[in-house]
């Protein structure tokens, strides 16, 4: 079976388990058996997704929006699918592929000017600014450094940029946008992420800049420099040339 671009697939099981569950009931089964039968239909859809954490949106989705539509909320579903709407709207199609709304932890990257020092006006890049939080851990760690963000939804640029008057921000593809000119480039993505991450840098980035992620580790490249943040999470730490695990070579 050919897998469906997220996420049309939660669209569609969501939908489809909400349509199998009234219409059981109205050729007269109870709402027990409807229950049932829709929430296997949204399991069975589950196979239109190959990763674990859309695998279980779209299993959960169908029982968690009945429970609240039918405790203290009382949604219908069509308001469930007018919500899942507004979040496609917030964080469009194409940005799916990527992580999803990661937030960077607050004073999170405070310590890296003990590992790196870089002179004023640098510029640096948050390749996925989202709401603007790795923005404001960067000003926190670099306050002379002049900071870019990209984000492809645009209702988060807006916010970001109401929170990040000191920073540029732009909509935009993280991919797309040539890292030429910058001195570091940040990111909280995916671990899936950073294999094109490292691809980019060495193809953009100046020899001598750096590539930052929180969290997730660039498995070929030795890191020039590993952070412990205060809630235990890591920043790895790369400079250009990279050093590669069992190469041999920079």
């Amino acid at each position: 079976m050919k897998l469906l671009t997220w996420p049309v697939p939660a669209l569609l099981a969501w939908g489809s388990s909400w349509l199998i569950f009234k219409g059981l009931q109205v050729v007269g089964l109870t709402e027990t058996i409807a229950f049932i039968v829709a929430t296997c239909l949204g399991g069975f859809l589950s196979t239109l997704v190959n990763t674990p954490m859309r695998k279980a949106l779209i299993v959960l989705g169908f029982p968690l929006s009945m429970a609240a539509s039918s405790a203290t909320l009382s949604v219908p579903p069509i308001g469930w699918l007018f919500l899942l709407g507004l979040i496609v709207l917030v964080y469009p199609r194409k940005a799916w592929r990527d992580a999803p709304l990661f937030p960077t932890p607050k004073r999170a990257l405070r310590e890296m000017q003990q590992h790196i020092t870089l002179p004023a006006g640098a510029r640096i890049l948050d390749a996925g600014s989202g709401l603007g939080d790795g923005l404001l851990a960067l000003r926190d760690a670099f306050p002379r450094a002049e900071l870019h963000g990209v984000e492809m939804s645009w209702p988060l640029r807006v916010m970001s940029a109401m929170r990040c008057s000191f920073a540029k921000i732009r909509q935009g593809d993280i991919w797309l946008v040539d890292w030429r000119s910058f001195d570091m480039v940040y990111m909280f993505q995916r671990p899936e992420s950073m294999p094109r991450a490292v691809e980019k840098a060495e193809a953009e980035l100046r020899r001598g800049a750096w590539l930052i992620s929180l969290e997730f580790e660039a498995q070929d490249l030795i890191p020039s420099a590993i952070l412990t943040c205060r809630d235990g999470r890591p920043v790895w730490m790369y400079q250009l040339p990279f050093n590669r695990r069992n190469s041999g070579r920079v």
